[in-house]
């Protein structure tokens, strides 16, 4: 079995971590991260992660404009991307459902949880 690999963009340090040493030791994936969303776009071209765990607050390039670019680029148009958001509102979930993202992780999350999680919205076996 191909081990999975995934990219974490999060400008917030110690989270990417904590996703990263969950992600690698619970689901035994490789797990690149980037803290800000222009480095997520560069990874994102340079490396094709099999899928994008990418936070929608970021101070440099918001993670809607990040999706918009990736789906704008034929090598990472179809990546699957979830978005981790500390707020869900209806409005928000209404506005990520006419995208083309295969879902929404809200922050807080279980650490414990979230390979189940990844591999249930990726459709991963």
């Amino acid at each position: 079995m191909l081990v999975k690999r995934v990219l974490v963009i999060d400008d917030e340090k110690n989270l990417c971590l904590v996703i990263k040493a969950c992600l690698e030791s619970i689901g035994h994936w490789q797990v690149l991260t980037a803290l800000s969303g222009s480095e997520g776009v560069t990874l994102a071209e340079t490396e094709l992660p099999d899928a994008i765990l990418l936070d929608v607050m970021m101070p440099d390039m918001d993670g809607l404009v990040v999706f918009h670019k990736l789906q704008q680029n034929s090598l990472t148009q179809k990546i699957p991307v979830i978005l981790l958001t500390a707020i869900v509102q209806q409005v928000d979930l209404n506005q990520y459902a006419q995208l083309r993202i295969v879902g929404v992780i809200p922050k807080p999350f279980d650490p414990l949880k979230l390979v189940n999680r990844v591999i249930e919205l990726v459709g991963w076996e």
